[in-house]
């Protein structure tokens, strides 16, 4: 379980609206009881559509398979701002007791996107309520597939769903943290993510009594993990963040036999983007080298490089702004130290300015283990005021940008 974090009581917390409270915790129940992996979200991507239409709203085709947007427009011509969610579940079996625990064996929203839909739901209720306040369009996506590589926000983009849009941003559910406190961070707030493979052969297997006469592929392999292990911080400035880890190690069938093919692989992190290419290839280079000292044929493999999320300061500190605005001073907090988890936010923001922001969604021991833990839950209060926050942040962001361009 994770650290214990400050824990805010519910006096300390503005009241929301009890329907709108309701609404949103009855969807997200809803959603978390039919949880589906990534790119296969279609009865999730249905429901959505179905509770948005039944609010007068008009979800657009679908985009990227089960992807789709829907469009506000404020009451007069401006520009556009974005909000996203993610849609697709974890391969994990819940070990919850919830009463809306997951009905599908081998699936959960482990890592809260279930509540990023819901609150995308809240944002164009709330933007809809004040379209006659600002110009312009929010624009809430609901993305397929964060969890798999590749993921669904390159192919959200290639369908145009950032067509027009000129900022965009998202939450992320935080069990570190109270319901009521929001993460900020310029920059870096997520590393960059490299998985890869490293398969080791040689031409025959070999007896377990003679390694000598054969190359010990399982021997060569675990030289070469031990000494990709040595590289972050060694090869690389150790005050540049950087992980490697090897998560899983693969060969042989017989307690006797040295397999002619073992594979093991990881992922890599890092969060600037020199870094993690510098350690890609010395990763080649040293597995290619020990291959070579002990006659086994290495290949190292990459497969598709998640970017880094890096939040822009303007959009930042208008989302700071927001919550201590709406929520009091405390309710801003500082994210000192970038998550060396990954997030496909990143590619949005590699192509317009944005902002992630992490939402505390702990209140007690039920709702405090960590992301893709199979007990993972949230307090549903952080529903409503995440919702309130996002659709204020757009709501801003029009108005900023309409008084840029007057």
């Amino acid at each position: 379980m994770i650290a214990d974090a400050p824990l805010a009581s519910p006096a300390d917390l503005p009241a929301p609206d009890p329907a709108f409270r309701a609404d949103l915790v009855a969807l997200r129940r809803e959603l978390h009881q039919h949880p589906e992996l990534g790119f296969q979200e279609h009865r999730t991507a249905q429901r959505l559509r179905d509770w948005l239409t039944e609010r007068g709203f008009e979800p657009s085709a679908p985009m990227a398979g089960t992807g789709f947007v829907v469009d506000i427009h404020g009451d007069r011509p401006g520009p556009m701002v974005a909000y996203r969610a993610d849609m697709d579940a974890l391969p994990i079996h819940e070990a919850t007791d919830a009463p809306y625990r997951s009905l599908t064996p081998g699936a959960m929203h482990a890592c809260g996107h279930d509540a990023h839909m819901t609150v995308a739901c809240g944002v164009a209720v709330l933007a809809r309520e004040r379209r006659a306040e600002f110009a312009g369009t929010v624009r809430v996506l609901f993305q397929p597939a964060e969890e798999v590589s590749p993921s669904g926000a390159p192919a959200m983009i290639q369908a145009g769903a950032l067509s027009g849009v000129e900022a965009i941003y998202a939450i992320h559910m935080d069990p570190s943290q109270a319901v009521g406190r929001f993460g900020f961070r310029v920059g870096s707030l997520t590393a960059a993510c490299a998985p890869f493979r490293v398969t080791v052969r040689s031409e025959r297997s070999g007896h377990s009594a003679r390694p000598h006469e054969a190359v010990d592929t399982v021997w060569v392999a675990s030289q070469i993990a031990n000494e990709l292990y040595q590289l972050p911080g060694r090869v690389t400035d150790a005050r540049k963040a950087a992980v490697l880890t090897i998560c899983r190690f693969r060969g042989g069938d017989a307690l006797n036999v040295i397999p002619s093919e073992v594979e093991f692989g990881g992922t890599l992190r890092c969060v600037d983007g020199e870094t993690l290419g510098f350690l890609r290839e010395k990763i080649r280079r040293v597995a290619g080298a020990l291959g070579a000292a002990y006659k086994a044929d290495v290949d190292v493999d990459f497969d598709i490089t998640l970017p880094a999320v890096v939040n822009t300061t303007e959009e930042v500190r208008r989302a700071t702004e927001a919550a201590t605005d709406l929520f009091g001073p405390e309710a801003a907090m500082p994210i000192q130290l970038p998550s060396m988890g990954g997030e496909d936010f990143a590619y949005y923001l590699q192509e317009i300015p944005g902002c992630m922001v992490r939402v505390g969604s702990a209140s007690g021991p039920d709702t405090r283990y960590p992301l893709h833990h199979a007990r993972f839950d949230l307090d549903e209060g952080a529903l409503p005021m995440a919702a309130r926050l996002m659709a204020e942040v757009c709501h801003r962001h029009l108005n900023d940008s309409s008084s840029r361009r007057s």
